[in-house]
């Protein structure tokens, strides 16, 4: 691949798996991030280890509020625009103020500045959030956005601007609606990194509700897999496509999992649910896999089995820099029936 792409949110959970991607089938990447103390600083520039000094990768620190994104866009083939303020319950009250920032000004920033480079695709990084509590499942991208938090009013803000700037002045966006994307490098805010933490720690994990709720867990592999056929498959402008796993659990079974992958159970402390929290996420692939060839390869016991064991490679001072097998969906192995990791008791009936 001879793409040139700019990657922002390079040093987060999925920015960084996809510029090691783009870098490893041959692409040049110009990897920007703000560097914003949402989390451990030393976490985010661990991420990076993998391509900060790579010949074929700009590593820029700069915030898209305020950068010359003129620069930034100039000669690029592809935008993938992760960057973002992520997570729900901080998204209420005086936190509101550095979602619409991060998440629609910086976007709509961005995109001008895409108009004005002639950049072939945009790529932007919506979440399942803007769907909310739809009650429809598994929820095709027809269903009418009904956010149920702050954070998915963002998220969904962006790609109406993305959808404008399609409509108005032809710019190819896509916007890809992840669906809670696990794996090595997981933010340390997110349940699946605090589950397996506790697991091992042998300490408390905080359970908000009673474990009853769905999600479509997603592996980041599957994501950055997506995330490459979007920046280069023929679609129209504005599309919108699901990025969905396949295979939704209750918190309840991601717990047994864990719990059998670590070899002890999982001390539960019991906490109300959150504002914003919806009951149940799950989204159709059949778009993704009509327009973009793609659908999920891992299941979610490997899945999990892989973020265990770079819990796991951290603890015993291992980083995790391999690629994530981001290849075609023919060219990456047996389906996923066949790739799960070993399980046993209920699990394997689930």
């Amino acid at each position: 691949m001879t793409l040139h792409a700019l990657v922002t949110g390079a040093a987060g959970f999925i920015g960084s798996h996809l510029v090691e991607a783009l870098l490893a089938v041959g692409g040049s990447v110009r990897a920007v991030d703000a560097l914003t103390p949402s989390y451990d600083l030393d976490v985010k520039q661990a991420n990076t280890a993998g391509f900060a000094h790579h010949d074929r990768c700009e590593w820029i620190v700069a915030d898209l509020r305020r950068a010359d994104l003129d620069a930034l866009c100039d000669g690029v083939d592809v935008v993938f625009h992760l960057a973002g303020q992520p997570g729900v319950r901080e998204s209420w009250s005086a936190g509101f103020e550095d979602y619409v920032e991060h998440n629609v000004v910086a976007t709509q920033r961005l995109l001008e500045a895409a108009v004005r480079a002639d950049v072939g695709r945009f790529v932007y990084a919506s979440s399942s959030a803007v769907y909310g509590n739809l009650g429809e499942y598994p929820t095709t991208e027809r269903a009418v956005p009904a956010p149920h938090s702050p954070y998915g009013v963002t998220k969904l803000a962006g790609e109406h601007l993305c959808g404008l700037y399609a409509a108005n002045w032809g710019l190819p966006t896509v916007a890809l609606r992840y669906f809670t994307v696990y794996g090595p490098r997981q933010r340390p805010d997110m349940a699946m990194h605090r589950l397996v933490e506790a697991a091992l720690d042998g300490t408390a994990f905080p359970l908000f509700g009673d474990g009853s709720q769905v999600r479509e867990f997603t592996d980041v592999g599957d994501v950055v897999a997506a995330n490459l056929l979007a920046g280069t498959r023929p679609l129209a402008p504005g599309t919108i496509v699901n990025v969905a796993g396949g295979e939704p659990a209750t918190l309840r079974r991601v717990i047994d999992v864990v719990e059998d992958l670590v070899g002890r159970p999982v001390h539960l402390d019991p906490r109300p649910s959150q504002a914003g929290d919806v009951a149940r996420t799950g989204g159709s692939t059949d778009r993704a896999r009509r327009l973009l060839g793609w659908q999920p390869q891992v299941s979610l016991e490997a899945g999990l089995l892989r973020q265990v064991d770079w819990h796991r490679g951290r603890r015993h001072g291992r980083g995790d820099h391999d690629v994530v097998d981001a290849s075609p969906p023919e060219h990456r192995g047996p389906p996923r029936s066949t790739r799960r990791a070993p399980v046993t008791g209920s699990m394997a009936d689930d």
